[in-house]
């Protein structure tokens, strides 16, 4: 027997319970949406759309304020226009309601004052940054500084790029003011810190719209010029003169040294003068006159390198005499009076035998009041006056012919005035000859004979009157 299975009609399932859309108004939706708070997805109850869209706007807040590119700014607009057209078309797609009085004026008065608070602040950042632009074209880095100090936290977000803008204004400034200091301690006449200066300055004014307040800083720095010591002077301006011109605004100082510089080389030669340091003067001296040749002070220059000269020649003579080598190495002193008729004063070197006899008032203190230097040699034998015979008086068997000579000095004479030779000649002096008695010394017992030359031993009388005339001509 054979069984059939048979099957019973079952009619369908009824399909699972839909959730019924909350029905909305589109225009409330899309005011809600226009807040970026996702206000119109909440009146949809999407609440993830809520969620991704205050993700989204606070990650494009995020990168805005910490890139503040104006990039930023158009994806955030972008994603605000985006949510608006989302919000109407998801409203349209939802059960219609003609309209929802209620949460219109709620969408309205949550978003307008948003939008307009918005709105408000970013004009007021742009106000402040009009500020920062007047006092950045005026050169005013102080008021600048003030200006950009109104922005607060709310100013920055609404305004990243902007705010951004007067950020780099103020820290280009404290550069200035870096420099400002820099320079400063350049007026020391420290040269590394003249060159740190400038090149800080020059890197400022390298960014567009900066030249007045480079220009500002930089005259201000100049106005301190001349400073009290005219040697620290001149050497800022020197450096400055010496800078090589980079046709900017920094070429202004070029200006300054020409109306500081001459004042200050000129300070500086008499400072070095009053200090005894001769050479450093009479250089500084011909510094003024070589680069400012048509300067009024040229004059006073030109008798400052006469004095250093002359100080620096009698320094040299003083010296050759005091070591007792000017007789070796001659110099000259340009502020002696020249060899000439009347009474000439000396300065004696070399061997005093007899120049040491001669009277004080032919002498002179100093090689600033001296005429001429006389350089006297060891003495020889002169012109032979009278030959005698001499009985020794141990052997008078023993007789000797001596002749006797004048006494001849090899002599020098140098005009100081020049340091030239103007007389070399052997000063003849004359004494009594053939005396009744002469001695000699000797070292063989035996031998008793004298020279067979002797000099004459001439008086003080005869050693000035041989002397006098190079001195009274």
């Amino acid at each position: 027997m054979s069984y059939t299975p048979q099957y019973a009609w079952q009619p369908p399932a009824p399909p699972p319970p839909q959730t019924p859309q909350t029905p909305a108004d589109p225009l409330a939706v899309a005011v809600g949406n226009a807040s970026l708070l996702g206000i119109g997805y909440v009146m949809l109850k999407r609440w993830l759309l809520v969620i991704l869209n205050l993700m989204v706007v606070g990650a494009l807040l995020i990168f805005l304020l910490v890139l503040k590119q104006t990039w930023c700014e158009i994806a955030l607009v972008v994603w605000w226009v985006v949510v608006i057209a989302h919000g109407w078309f998801l409203a349209h797609r939802a059960p219609r309601k003609e309209s929802d009085l209620t949460k219109r004026l709620v969408a309205l008065g949550i978003t307008i004052p948003l939008l307009l608070a918005i709105g408000f602040v970013r004009y007021d950042a742009g106000r402040i940054a009009g500020k920062v632009s007047d006092a950045r074209e005026a050169g005013d880095c102080a008021k600048l500084t003030d200006a950009q100090e109104e922005l607060w936290f709310g100013h920055r977000l609404v305004d990243a790029p902007g705010t951004e803008k007067g950020d780099a204004e103020v820290e280009l400034c404290d550069r200035l003011d870096d420099a400002k200091a820099v320079l400063a301690t350049g007026l020391t006449g420290d040269y590394s810190a003249l060159e740190d200066g400038f090149d800080t300055l020059g890197s400022v004014l390298a960014e567009p719209g900066h030249d007045k307040t480079v220009d500002v800083t930089l005259k201000g720095w100049l106005d301190d010029l001349p400073v009290k010591d005219p040697c620290r002077t001149v050497r800022v301006t020197d450096w400055l003169r010496q800078r090589k011109a980079t046709s900017n605004v920094l070429d202004q100082s070029r200006t300054t040294v020409t109306k500081t510089a001459p004042a200050a080389i000129l300070g500086c030669a008499d400072r070095l003068l009053g200090q005894k340091n001769w050479e450093a003067a009479r250089t500084s001296y011909q510094q003024l006159v070589s680069q400012y040749p048509k300067d009024s002070r040229v004059p006073k220059a030109t008798a400052g390198i006469r004095r250093a000269t002359l100080a620096i020649e009698l320094t040299n003579v003083r010296n050759l005499l005091a070591s007792d080598s000017y007789c070796s190495s001659p110099a000259k002193f340009s502020g002696a009076r020249p060899y000439q008729r009347g009474f000439n004063s000396a300065l004696f070197e070399g061997d005093g035998e007899y120049t040491g006899r001669l009277p004080g008032s032919w002498r002179a203190s100093d090689a600033s009041n001296a005429v001429v230097i006389v350089c006297s040699e060891e003495a020889v034998d002169g012109t032979a006056l009278r030959t005698c015979p001499y009985r020794s008086e141990k052997n008078p068997q023993n007789i000797s012919d001596v002749t006797f000579h004048k006494v001849a000095v090899p002599v020098k004479v140098y005009e100081l005035r020049t340091g030239r030779v103007v007389s070399n000649t052997r000063i003849q002096i004359d004494g009594p000859d053939c005396p009744p008695h002469i001695t000699w010394s000797t070292y063989v017992t035996a031998f008793d004979y004298p020279p067979s030359d002797h000099q004459v031993v001439p008086s003080t009388a005869n050693v000035q009157a041989a002397f006098r005339y190079l001195f009274l001509r």
